[in-house]
């Protein structure tokens, strides 16, 4: 009988790194801004802004 796994299945490119971040208050409004138009959240939000550095390449 094989053995059975228990909670969430592991993911393609696992968020393993962590970083924090010190903002200003426009920056976090700005930020928050944006996560509230597009519907996602503060974390979503910063990965959106990197790839779109990176689509400017």
């Amino acid at each position: 009988m094989p053995e059975k796994h228990r909670g969430r299945p592991a993911a393609d490119n696992p968020k393993t790194m962590r970083v924090d971040v010190r903002l200003t208050e426009e920056e976090l409004s700005a930020l928050d801004a944006y996560c509230k138009q597009k519907g996602v959240s503060r974390p979503q939000g910063l990965r959106d802004g990197i790839k779109a550095l990176n689509a400017e390449k």
